[in-house]
């Protein structure tokens, strides 16, 4: 079986603007997942879309998110990439998170959440500290919706306090950082294969 897997870029930049740190450290997790035999199904840039503020699948006419949510779900492996930006999740990311509030009354008879069963691995950069609190409210609000997290977590890199180097600048992308993305790819697609092979049961629901 060849699992797929797909990104979210949360980056406040749209595609028509300057290069993204944050797709650099995303390229760094697809290149590790397809080693591993996965098939990429993309990159999402969230600031290319008109994600409709809300806490519903679909918030009506014009509202991108409904076809995003589709092809998230298509895919067995999540790869969330955010930036920092005053020190906590940008305003992309928490929209995203915020939508995938509705899974919380889209379970099946056994309780379980479209999301059940699909992994999530998550990329940060930054100039500054705040890596391990962007990551903790991420992997919080994913595992609220049903994402299962794998150990090794997450991939990271932030500069300088008050540098003015961004990780798409790097000349090289630092040995520890391709060291937690190989990690967080390994365990990731290895967590994939077992939740194909053998999906979370749930639990009966009552009424």
């Amino acid at each position: 079986m060849t699992l797929t897997a797909i990104a979210l870029n949360a980056t406040l930049k749209p595609s028509s603007g300057e290069p993204s740190s944050t797709d650099k450290m995303i390229d760094l997790v697809k290149q590790a997942l397809t080693a591993r035999g996965a098939e990429w199904k993309g990159t999402i840039r969230l600031a290319d879309h008109d994600i409709k503020p809300g806490v519903t699948s679909d918030e009506g006419k014009g509202d991108a998110w409904p076809e995003l949510r589709k092809q998230i779900l298509e895919a067995d492996i999540l790869v969330f990439g955010t930036p920092i930006w005053l020190g906590q999740l940008p305003s992309t990311a928490k929209r995203a998170l915020e939508r995938m509030d509705a899974f919380l009354s889209e379970t099946d008879d056994q309780g379980r959440m479209p999301s059940t069963g699909k992994v999530v691995a998550v990329a940060v950069v930054g100039n500054e500290d705040g890596a391990h609190h962007v990551s903790a409210e991420l992997f919080q609000g994913l595992s609220d919706t049903g994402w299962t997290v794998p150990p090794g977590g997450p991939a990271y890199w932030v500069g300088e306090a008050m540098g003015k180097v961004d990780f798409k600048d790097l000349p090289e992308v630092p040995d520890k950082v391709t060291q937690t993305v190989e990690m967080l790819a390994s365990n990731s697609h290895h967590l994939a294969t077992l939740l194909a092979d053998k999906p979370f049961p749930g639990v009966k629901q009552e009424g």
